[in-house]
């Protein structure tokens, strides 16, 4: 089975738009926590639809599995 591009995935687009929101809210966070919370806020929000990009990318069905998985961690921690 050939996996779809990541753009194809609703979970992608919807996370795409909750990084969007994140970097949003974030911006009104105290400067001092800039390398702080709000760093690992970002990282967190950004790795969701990351690991769903680079998961389309390789090469099976059990690759991209794999970076789901890692993904529903990233979701556990924003």
């Amino acid at each position: 089975m050939t996996i779809p591009s990541h753009k194809d995935f609703t979970l992608w687009k919807e996370s795409m738009a909750l990084v969007e929101d994140i970097y949003r809210l974030i911006g009104a966070f105290p400067k001092e926590e800039l390398y702080g919370l709000t760093s690992q806020i970002r990282r967190a929000a950004v790795s969701i639809p990351s690991n769903i990009a680079e998961g389309t990318g390789r090469n099976g069905e059990k690759e991209f599995s794999r970076f789901l998985y890692i993904t529903l961690g990233s979701f556990s921690r924003t």
